[in-house]
C-alpha cells in the first residue's frame, strides 16, 4: 500500500512538474537584424509592455530578446517558415521594410499567407541623419552638397536599391531634381549597423528610422536632419523638423509588429491577440510606445492580416513601376 501511495505521489509530482514547465516555456521576441535598430525597439517594447500588470501571466518569465540577422529579415522568415513552423512561443519582430522585402520577392518564394500576424503596435517614420560635426545642418544643405558631387557623400541604408531606406533617399533627391541613381549607397543590415558606421566615418549619411534615431541620439554625436512625418514627433525627436517644414513633401510611416510561425494552433494565436489587444488599450503602454519614438497604431489578428495583404500588394505595385521587380 505504501509503495503504491509513493509511485501515486511521484507519478503526480511528475506530471506537474511537466505542466509547470509547458507553462514556464520561455517565451522569445526575435529581432530579424543586428541590436540597435527598430526590430529590436518593437522587441523591448513588447519585453516591456507584457510586464505590464494588466498583461502580464503568472508563471511566465520575462520575454527574450534574440537577433537573427541576415537578408534583411529573410533569415528569420526562413527560420520560421521552414523549420519552426509551430513555435507558439516565439514572436519575430516585423516591419513596414519587411513588407516591402515580400513586395519585392526578396524573402524567395514567400507570400503574406506563409505566416500568421498577431498584432501591429505603433508606427514608426523615416528619418535621416548625420553625425553631430558634420558639415550639413539642414536637409537643404545635405540635398545642395549632393546635388553638387554625389559621389562624395556615402549613404547607409539598411537593405539594397529597393529597400524603405533606398526609398526615402530617393524620394527627397527626386524632389530636389537629384537623379537617385548617382547617389552612393552602402547597403548595410539594418539601423543598428547603419549608425554603427555613421559613428566610426564610415558613412556621412543615414537613411533610417526615428525610433533607431531616439536610441542613438542621446549623447550628442548624431544630428538629426529630418523625420519624414506629417507633423513633429513627441519626444526625444520634438524638436526636429519634418521634410515638409523643410520645402519637401515627402512622408515616409512604418508599422512595427510581430507574426508567429504558420502551424501556431488557432488557441493559442488567438491567446497572443487577445494578449497584444489589451496590452495595447493600457495607458501604460501608450506612455512605453512614446517614449519609445512610436506613434499610436494598434491593429491585431484578421483585420492586421487583411491590412498587410492590401500594403504588400501596393508595395509591389509602386516597386513595379520604379523597375525594382524583375
Amino acid at each position: 500500500m505504501n509503495s503504491a501511495i509513493a509511485w501515486i505521489c511521484a507519478l503526480g509530482a511528475l506530471v506537474t512538474s511537466v505542466s509547470f514547465g509547458a507553462q514556464a516555456a520561455p517565451l522569445q521576441c526575435l529581432a530579424p537584424a543586428k541590436p540597435g535598430g527598430g526590430m529590436a525597439v518593437t522587441c523591448k517594447l513588447i519585453q516591456k509592455g507584457l510586464q505590464l500588470p494588466a498583461v502580464a501571466e503568472a508563471r511566465e518569465g520575462p520575454l527574450k530578446i534574440s537577433y537573427l540577422p541576415g537578408g534583411i529579415g529573410a533569415v528569420a522568415w526562413n527560420s520560421i517558415v521552414s523549420q519552426r513552423r509551430a513555435e507558439a512561443d516565439t514572436l519575430v519582430a516585423f516591419s513596414g521594410g519587411s513588407l516591402m522585402n515580400l513586395a519585392q520577392g526578396k524573402y524567395g518564394d514567400a507570400d503574406v499567407s506563409n505566416v500568421r500576424w498577431v498584432a501591429a503596435i505603433g508606427v514608426d517614420y523615416g528619418m535621416i541623419a548625420v553625425r553631430a560635426d558634420s558639415p550639413y545642418k539642414n536637409l537643404h544643405e545635405l540635398l545642395a552638397a549632393l546635388k553638387k558631387n554625389p559621389a562624395q557623400v556615402t549613404i547607409g541604408a539598411a537593405g539594397t536599391v529597393g529597400s524603405q531606406d533606398w526609398l526615402k533617399i530617393s524620394m527627397l533627391a527626386k524632389q530636389s531634381q537629384i537623379d537617385p541613381k548617382t547617389l552612393r549607397f552602402v547597403a548595410l543590415e539594418g539601423g543598428g549597423e547603419a549608425f554603427t558606421a555613421l559613428r566610426a566615418g564610415h558613412v556621412q549619411v543615414v537613411s533610417g528610422d526615428a525610433s533607431e534615431a531616439t536610441l542613438h541620439t542621446l549623447d550628442g554625436e548624431i544630428r538629426i536632419l529630418a523625420v519624414l512625418s506629417e507633423q513633429r514627433l513627441p519626444g526625444t525627436l520634438a524638436q526636429v523638423p519634418t521634410a515638409r517644414e523643410q520645402g519637401l513633401a515627402v512622408s515616409w510611416p512604418i508599422i512595427r509588429g510581430v507574426y508567429v510561425g504558420p502551424e501556431v494552433s488557432d488557441a493559442a494565436y488567438q491567446h497572443w491577440v487577445k494578449r497584444f489587444d489589451v496590452m495595447m488599450a493600457t495607458p501604460e503602454f501608450a506612455q512605453l510606445r512614446t517614449a519609445t519614438g512610436l506613434s499610436p497604431f494598434a491593429m491585431s489578428g484578421d483585420k492586421l492580416t487583411a491590412y498587410i495583404k492590401t500594403t504588400v500588394a501596393d508595395y509591389r505595385k509602386q516597386s513595379d513601376q520604379l523597375g525594382l521587380i524583375r
